[in-house]
């Protein structure tokens, strides 16, 4: 197989572009870097399909070398045919390979393997073959013949049942038989769940007796069926209509007539129904699973992007609040860099429930610190914390806002190793309280301090292949950090560890060589950080960023490499590199002309001069500034408060399959479904909305007892 062709073909990309992306992938340079900086090379990919580039490459090459172990296999046994070897060579699928192995493939002594041993496959043969026995012999009469008592076949009964097994596992081994079978279970069987004990109340009672079509069961359903069946709750098959899969499979062979007729039928059925039916069933639910999981892990990664690329709230002074009832609420006072200025704990709920004194302190620390925001942790006390916090803003601070975050992970981070190291003279609940305001202030920054799994924007992430995701959160999270650009001489290990080529280790270098020397002032002095060697300060110099230095063009996204190109640009547009500092050069296009030109001229490809000319024009730009801002309250909200039709601004907060959970300003987030989103079909609400996005819904219908709200998108008429 030409690898590159294939690429180009599937993902529809130009020969050339792929065959350049590959080899970039193979010199060891990161997708980030390929992405922003080798654009002419790529025909301008981005890392979205870099990434996927780079999982087909694996993919391919692993099916090659999957094809030459096969075929080096059944060579060995001297049974590679010429027509064999070309039908492993065009498989394009490793399923396929393995299917077209199945028949060569070492097994355990089976019924069928005891009988070939036993001397019966001529009668085999002749039972596929559909041969007339001399003499117009009976079967049984044919079957004598092959009598083996000493292998266990002693009677033309037990001979012929011997022959009908090899015919079988034959039937049920050859590759176009199990392709078509493989189709016909995808096509028509359905999932089927059944409880353990139907008296029993537990969550997956929507299929305590449930059925579904294969093709049309939802991702969420699937992995709901998947964790009941886990727990012992439900009890789950595939179901298949065996008539008519053994009818399509006898199908495949002529009109079958004479006295091996009947044996031939039933062990055609036999080889389906012992044989190749389990075997599909398990297929096909791994099938499902892995479908699910992939949908679920991507739905995960794209929560988790538009979480990371929350807008910053820049100049806010953090009282932030992480809600508890015996132990109090901690309390941890930020000034607008995140250092931590002031801690304690209030007890604004029950047992305590001292209000009077909650308010007091709050409006203490508000004066001295010059407080201008209140942050709140969404968990455990949260709704009667943010009511006391709601009459505080009201009588004392009118001008005071506050906003509610999510806190999954933050007891991660707190009890975390790293935390430990941040912060080894503060408690685990001071800790916890700082990350939640750190959130708000910068949540890429903050949120980079705990496992991708831990953050809590997807569905199932516990039953999910954790490796898979570990991978693809911690693509997200390598993406974005890049996008946005890591200041070198403040950014903690744990968020230099995700910049391109940067590894745990060498983070941890980079923040004991600053604290060592100083900080940074020019990008080569990161060549003097122990292991960072040539191939890292290339993937990594243009992703960090030094305010300040002896070089403005060290603030910016321009890599080192176009320093000469980015100051003949400066030159022809008689700007000083020092402009860089004080907002850039906001009509730089229009001084310098034509681009294309101007990279035909400096001998640069017009791709990376495009970027250039604007990291110039807005240096060091942070992409997080488009996201929409944070919503902020100064009043609460109590879901008894919401009625029908009530018109809301939230914020999305997670992102599933059939839906969108919005956080509107009470303790229980709303749920916008997706047949709610728009006025047109949607695929997956993913299309609409994502995580950190400010929505307009309505109020639709308010269940108190149960806790739930259900909301839409769609203006009421």
């Amino acid at each position: 197989m030409d690898i590159i062709a294939a690429l180009a073909s599937e993902l529809n990309l130009k020969p050339e572009a792929v065959e350049a992306a590959v080899k970039l992938i193979d010199e060891g340079n990161t997708i980030p870097f390929i992405s922003r900086y080798r654009k002419e090379a790529t025909g301008g990919m981005d890392d979205v399909a870099l990434r996927k580039l780079d999982e087909r490459l694996a993919y391919l090459r692993n099916l090659e070398q999957r094809k030459s172990d096969v075929l080096l296999l059944i060579s060995a046994q001297g049974k590679l045919t010429p027509e064999l070897e070309a039908q492993i060579r065009e498989a394009d699928q490793l399923q396929r390979v393995e299917d077209l192995y199945k028949p060569f493939r070492k097994k355990r002594m089976t019924r069928a393997q005891k009988a070939r041993e036993a001397g019966l496959e001529p009668l085999a043969n002749m039972i596929i073959m559909q041969a007339s026995p001399k003499g117009g012999a009976s079967a049984l009469d044919a079957a004598a013949a092959y009598v083996n008592a000493d292998a266990g076949f002693g009677t033309p009964e037990r001979a012929l049942a011997g022959a009908a097994d090899i015919v079988a596992e034959t039937v049920a081994e050859d590759p176009e038989n199990v392709a078509d079978m493989r189709a016909f279970t995808q096509a028509t069987a359905s999932i089927v769940s059944v409880a353990d004990d139907a008296g029993e109340t537990t969550p997956y009672e929507p299929y305590y007796d449930y059925s579904e079509p294969l093709g049309k069961i939802p991702n969420h359903r699937v992995l709901a069926i998947d964790r009941g069946e886990r727990e012992g709750k439900l009890h789950v098959k595939v179901d298949v209509d065996a008539a008519a899969a053994v009818e399509r499979l006898g199908s495949r062979w002529p009109r079958r007539q004479g006295v091996f007729a009947p044996v031939l039928d039933a062990a055609i059925a036999d080889g389906y129904k012992r044989l190749m039916a389990p075997s599909l069933e398990r297929e096909a639910r791994a099938r499902l699973t892995v479908r699910a999981q992939t949908e679920a892990i991507d739905v995960f990664a794209k929560n988790l992007e538009g979480l990371l690329s929350a807008r910053p709230v820049r100049g806010a002074r953090v009282l932030a609040l992480d809600p508890g009832y015996r132990t109090g609420c901690k309390v941890a006072v930020l000034d607008e860099t995140g250092k931590l200025l002031d801690h304690g704990v209030v007890y604004p709920t029950k047992p305590r429930h001292d209000v009077a004194g909650t308010k007091r302190e709050l409006e203490r620390l508000v004066k001295k610190d010059r407080v201008n925001t209140i942050v709140l942790g969404n968990g455990t006390a949260s709704r009667e914390t943010e009511e006391v916090v709601s009459e505080f803003i009201a009588e004392k601070e009118p001008g005071l806002r506050y906003t509610i975050v999510n806190e999954a992970g933050a007891s991660v981070y707190s009890a975390s190793e790293l935390a430990s190291r941040e912060y080894p003279d503060l408690d685990v609940t001071v800790r916890g309280a700082m990350s939640l305001g750190r959130r708000l202030q910068d949540p890429l920054a903050e949120l980079v301090k705990i496992p991708p799994q831990s953050i809590g924007v997807g569905q199932y992430q516990h039953d999910l292949d954790q490796n898979e995701l570990s991978r693809a959160l911690g693509n997200v999270v390598e993406d974005v950090v890049n996008r946005v650009g890591v200041d070198v001489n403040t950014a903690s290990a744990s968020l230099l560890s995700y910049v391109s080529g940067i590894s745990p280790t060498v983070a941890r270098n980079i923040v004991a060589y600053r604290e060592e020397n100083g900080a940074f002032t020019d990008r080569r002095q990161l060549k003097k950080v122990p292991k960072l060697g040539p191939k890292a300060y290339l993937n990594a110099a243009g992703f960090l960023r030094i305010t300040g230095g002896k070089n403005p063009l060290d603030a910016t996204s321009v890599h080192p490499e176009s320093y000469p190109v980015a100051t003949e640009v400066l030159r022809r547009a008689h700007v000083d590199a020092s402009e860089l500092a004080h907002g850039g050069v906001p009509d730089i296009e229009r001084r310098v002309g034509s681009v294309a030109s101007l990279a035909s001229e400096l001998g640069c490809g017009a791709l990376t001069l495009i970027d250039i000319v604007g990291e110039l024009k807005k240096p060091g730009r942070d992409p997080r500034d488009d996201a929409p801002e944070v919503v902020f309250s100064r009043a609460a909200l109590r879901i008894e408060d919401l009625e029908p039709g009530m018109e809301l601004k939230g914020t999305v907060r997670n992102v599933v399959d059939f839906g969108a959970f919005v956080d509107v300003g009470v303790h229980q987030d709303g749920l916008v479904h997706i047949s709610k989103m728009a006025n047109r079909f949607v695929k997956h609400p993913s299309d609409v909305v994502r995580v950190g996005d400010t929505v307009t819904v309505w109020v639709e219908k308010v269940d108190l007892a149960r806790k739930k709200i259900s909301l839409t998108m769609l203006p009421p008429r």
